[in-house]
């Protein structure tokens, strides 16, 4: 059995039905929607990438749209400031320092020249040069000074470029006297090292190559420091000419359009949040009245408008978070998706939990509200909303298992293609990519509103004490731990109880009751008779009679107390309370007599010594129509019984006394039968139990 998660105050609060609580549920309603309709997106006509415009789009307001091509161009302008960067070629390097070395090692003539110097410093000397002159970079002047508008170093650049054609190249004397001053300022070496060094490099012919890497990374540094480049459209600027093809570009402006659109909204404004609460008040009490005419009951019930006020904003909820992975998402798949289809997922949760024709009112209410809220094409999204709803309520009827709602959601979605298609065709296009999307979209909506439904149905069942027909069929089923210990314990009950749950659902259908509902219940009413099986005529199994050894009052307590022990049990297994309902009212208040008139007799008739209400049942009367023809039908099903010919003249005579003496008692005052109900119900009674008394043929004994 399911757990009830929720304490008896929330129950008890939900069935308290006070007018103060259902007007702060409405106020709840009107708040949220007001929400929902203020906080909306701006819709545009969705543009598709390289189609064809259909019309003219003007601007309709001032704004300012980042231009990729004007930023592109200026970043390839401020690209041609860097030049040709050339550096000295590896090798050549190398091969001057291996001469130099050589002549160091070979020669005593540096000796000469540099008395104070030592190998060693000549050699760490030559390190130092050939350090610079890998890292040196020449370049012309307008190449350094974007290089020193970078903020990057620019002590290894220098102002040469070689002359045209030449492969081999003398470097300019300021570039050797800044390599002079650059090792002179370590203070390492003494003055004729430097020069005895530097005079071997100078004096060679050096090949300069181009440093290709560093150029580009340069230019992609410099295009890195343009800024975007903002172009600003005025309203009334023609932004797309009829039959151009939609470009990029395009597709910038009309989102800047709408950015600009939206922070020009002033959602803060008082005038602002006066209209949306304006609007959100209309619906609210448009809805209400019409709830007040058409289903009094409805407005009436604190729990069904709760219910109904929980499914519509967890609807609106879900919307906003649709609408906004579609707008925000980068993905271009997502962003190709037109008509989100949203409304049916309450319609089928308003159907199964609460009635189809509240499903009806919600789906048009919510397609009504959705499409002028959200970003969308408001014609398409509302048509689309309202046939899937539609379609939806009309395929839930008679669903009883959950497993049923996928098929219920899966013809919803077959429902869809032809209005896409008529969508296309409206664009004078037999067939194009955005269809194909909008028809997978469709399925996969309508598939997660099957997951969504079936995972929630549970939640608000037992959050809002909600009985649909597929717990009730869970309810029906004999391996339950309750069932099967009822069986057990008192199988002559048990069968009783079948019998009565087919009679009690063909009363109810034949007056437009829930059948369903008093099959299931017909299952627990009499379980409290588990405590005491042996004092019940269906149990007895031998041929003591318990109630011999008991007086009259108190042979009709233990017969009433299995009315308390069922509302215990009931309680214990968490039945719902619908079901502890019928326990209680299946017998209402009315009188065991049998009891009752043994005792009088033996007081001797003097009705002044029996005190009656001893002998009646604790109630309530019966306040449902499912409550009263179970009640009937419990009387009927045991006095058909004692029925010795069951021909219709005698049941008819059977039933027509038990209906008239409850009548008379007063039993059927709090429930909504009508003599008209009577008369069916007594019809559909004396028909079913002619079939089930029906007389079979006496077969011959085989020889």
């Amino acid at each position: 059995m399911k757990r009830d998660l929720f304490p008896d105050g929330w129950r008890a609060w939900l069935g308290s039905n006070s007018r103060g609580w259902r007007i702060l549920v409405g106020v709840v309603c009107f708040i949220c929607l007001a929400l929902f309709l203020h906080f909306r997106e701006v819709r545009f006509e969705v543009l598709e990438l390289n189609a064809t415009a259909g019309r003219y789009i003007v601007a309709q307001v001032d704004f300012e749209f980042p231009d990729d091509e004007t930023t592109l161009i200026l970043r390839q302008q401020a690209m041609q400031d860097i030049g040709k960067v050339y550096q000295i070629d590896d090798k050549e390097i190398r091969s001057s320092r291996y001469h130099l070395e050589d002549l160091l090692i070979h020669s005593k003539q540096w000796r000469v020249l540099a008395p104070s110097s030592t190998f060693e410093e000549m050699y760490k000397a030559a390190d130092e040069i050939e350090t610079l002159l890998i890292e040196a970079r020449f370049t012309d002047p307008r190449t350094i000074q974007r290089i020193r508008t970078l903020a990057l170093p620019d002590f290894a650049y220098f102002e040469f470029l070689p002359d045209d054609g030449e492969t081999q190249t003398s470097l300019p004397p300021e570039f050797w006297s800044k390599i002079s001053h650059a090792i002179a300022r370590s203070d390492l070496f003494h003055r004729e090292t430097i020069d005895f060094v530097l005079k071997q490099f100078q004096e060679t012919q050096w090949r300069l190559v181009e440093d290709v890497p560093l150029e580009h990374a340069l230019r992609t540094a410099i295009a890195k420091t343009v800024p975007e480049k903002f172009t600003k459209v005025l309203a009334g600027t023609r932004l797309v000419d009829q039959g151009e093809k939609i470009s990029s570009r395009h597709l910038v402006m009309m989102q800047a359009m709408k950015q600009a659109i939206s922070e020009g909204r002033r959602l803060y404004d008082p005038l602002s949040v006066v209209a949306s609460l304006l609007i959100s008040l209309i619906f609210v009490t448009i809805s209400a009245l019409y709830f007040r005419i058409s289903q009094p009951d409805f407005i009436r019930s604190l729990r069904q408008i709760a219910l109904f006020v929980c499914i519509i904003i967890v609807t609106l909820l879900i919307a906003k978070f649709t609408e906004y992975v579609l707008l925000k998402s980068s993905s271009t798949v997502i962003g190709e998706v037109r008509y989100p289809i949203l409304a049916p997922f309450a319609t089928i949760l308003i159907c199964i939990l609460l009635s189809p024709r509240t499903a009806l009112f919600a789906a048009t209410f919510l397609s009504i509200i959705l499409s002028v809220s959200l970003a969308v094409d408001h014609s398409r999204f509302l048509i689309l909303n309202l046939v899937t709803s539609i379609v939806i309520i009309i395929c839930c009827q008679g669903i009883r298992r959950r497993k049923e709602i996928f098929g219920v959601c899966l013809k919803s979605a077959f429902s869809a293609l032809p209005v896409l298609y008529s969508f296309s065709l409206s664009e004078h296009r037999l067939w194009t990519n955005s269809l194909l999307t909008d028809v997978g979209a469709s399925f996969i909506f309508l598939i997660v509103t099957a997951v969504l439904v079936t995972g929630l149905i549970p939640a608000f069942e037992t959050m809002f004490g909600i009985l649909t027909d597929m717990s009730l069929v869970e309810y029906m089923d004999p391996n339950s731990d309750l069932l099967r210990e009822f069986a057990a314990s008192v199988p002559g009950t048990y069968q009783h109880s079948l019998v009565l749950g087919n009679l009690a659902e063909t009363c109810a259908r034949s007056i437009g009751a829930n059948g369903l509902f008093c099959r299931a219940a017909t299952l627990y009413h009499d379980i409290g008779k588990m405590n005491n099986p042996q004092f019940y005529t269906e149990n007895q199994q031998s041929l003591v009679n318990m109630h011999q050894l008991l007086t009259p009052t108190e042979s009709a307590q233990v017969i009433i107390y299995h009315v308390i022990d069922g509302v215990e049990i009931a309680k214990k297994y968490r039945l719902p309370d619908s079901f502890i309902d019928i326990i209680k009212e299946h017998h209402g208040t009315t009188l065991v007599y049998y009891f009752y008139r043994k005792e009088l007799e033996l007081k001797g008739g003097n009705k002044d010594l029996v005190q009656e209400s001893d002998f009646r049942y604790p109630g309530p009367k019966p306040r449902t129509k499912e409550s009263a023809i179970i009640m009937i039908c419990d009387s009927v099903e045991a006095a058909s019984r004692s029925v010795e010919s069951p021909t219709e003249a005698a049941l008819l005579e059977v039933v027509q006394h038990i209906i008239t003496e409850k009548a008379e008692d007063g039993q059927f005052d709090d429930c909504e039968l009508n003599f008209e109900d009577l008369k069916l119900i007594k019809q559909a009674l004396v028909k079913t139990l002619l079939l089930s008394h029906h007389i079979r043929v006496k077969y011959p004994k085989r020889k």
